[in-house]
């Protein structure tokens, strides 16, 4: 099935500014600022959504963060905006196109394809979701950090970068002129964001113990040159487990 959506187009979601699952969840909330010139302001804070065990619908996360877009503007608008949101999940198998994604980069015919297909408002080209990445949705006001689309892709890649590095001593890098995460030609990391009114959503996805399959139905990314890769693929890594 396919669903192309127009990005004008807007979801009125039931109960998903809490969690998109059926069952509660914990959630984190850290302060990232507080006293500024001896004046005393609202402390920002982050609110974290950890559902990184969960394999969660791709348009139900979608839909869900479409509705804190919304309200984080509303906020804007009273100067009553006064946190930003990470939500960490995993997907059910899917494929999500870009604005402008060409339909050249798919290997299948779009009306009878593998997994579901949704055309989406973030940047880049056509790419897979699946069980064992780890998707992450940063809902940043880059108001209060940099507005600069070109600095916030580059530390979207340094948070996988310095993870990698710290947790599992991988040397991983950047490649000039292509956005994401590589070891060697493999990309582990992809990254595509919206930001709207200096507001991001969408974000990056880590090949953890993906099967990398699907990725072989696709151009990942448009990169025909290149691989897609999983941390559990490179060689000392090859029982690796992560998601239990």
């Amino acid at each position: 099935m396919i669903i192309f959506v127009n990005p004008n187009f807007s979801l009125n979601p039931p109960s998903l500014t809490r969690s998109p699952s059926k069952t509660p969840h914990k959630i984190h909330s850290y302060v990232i600022s507080s006293i500024v010139s001896n004046t005393l302001k609202p402390r920002r804070r982050c609110d974290y959504y950890d559902l990184h065990k969960e394999l969660i619908p791709y348009v139900e996360a979608w839909t869900w963060q479409k509705a804190i877009v919304k309200e984080r503007k509303s906020l804007i608008e009273k100067q009553e905006d006064f946190s930003d949101t990470l939500i960490i999940l995993q997907h059910q198998p899917v494929y999500t196109l870009g604005t402008g994604s060409s339909e050249e980069y798919l290997n299948f015919d779009v009306k009878n394809g593998p997994f579901d297909l949704y055309r989406t408002e973030r940047g880049g080209e056509v790419t897979y979701h699946g069980p064992g990445q780890l998707v992450m949705y940063p809902i940043i006001n880059l108001r209060y950090h940099k507005m600069d689309l070109h600095w916030y892709l580059r530390a979207l890649e340094e948070v996988v970068i310095r993870v990698l590095s710290a947790t599992f001593a991988i040397d991983a890098s950047r490649v000039d002129g292509l956005t994401g995460v590589w070891v060697g030609d493999q990309k582990l990391a992809a990254i595509g964001i919206k930001v709207s009114q200096w507001i991001t959503f969408h974000g990056l996805a880590l090949n953890v113990t993906t099967d990398i399959a699907p990725f072989h139905q696709i151009v990942p990314c448009g990169i025909r040159d290149r691989k897609v890769g999983s941390i559990k693929g490179l060689p000392k890594f090859a029982p690796f487990e992560v998601f239990h």
